[in-house]
């Protein structure tokens, strides 16, 4: 494990080629590489769509992000849910994750949302012991319901 002095700022476009390199390490390590389909483009056309902090070591490398966005659930109101949070495989058990949930709590909070939300594999287990650590209610009973942009157009279509 390398040990590193990290700090957590906003992302920034440039920020972006870093971010979806790790999204595409995340979607290998979910054992999904294949549905990823965004872009650097894609991403800065919709910036304004999502919130994202980086972790950056002394050296300027970026080793870790938290993307989020807001939401509206009927039963609570505004909310916070972070779609991503990933720290570079050399960079984990140094605190960098705990680091990232602290800015996304934060923002939670300053934004008075109701509830935070992610998910969280079910076979993550480090993950999910962390979670459970900080006082997540893990919830086995809902399940997603998801349509990719071919079924959506498909749909339509009918």
């Amino acid at each position: 494990m390398k040990k590193t002095n990290t700090t957590i700022r906003t992302a920034t476009e440039a920020d972006f080629p870093a971010i979806l390199q790790m999204i595409n390490e995340l979607a290998t390590f979910e054992k999904a590489p294949e549905k990823v389909t965004n872009s650097v483009e894609q991403m800065k056309n919709e910036k304004n769509l999502f919130g994202c902090f980086v972790a950056e070591n002394e050296n300027k490398e970026i080793t870790a992000f938290a993307l989020y966005f807001f939401a509206y659930y009927t039963w609570v109101g505004k909310s916070l849910y972070l779609d991503d949070i990933y720290v570079k495989e050399e960079y984990r058990g140094n605190g960098i994750g705990k680091m990232l949930l602290d800015k996304i709590f934060e923002v939670a909070k300053k934004e008075n949302c109701k509830r935070l939300r992610w998910q969280v594999l079910n076979w993550n287990t480090p993950a999910i012991e962390l979670y459970k650590k900080i006082g997540a209610t893990l919830d086995d009973e809902w399940i997603n319901c998801d349509f990719d942009e071919e079924t959506i157009n498909f749909i339509h279509s009918i």
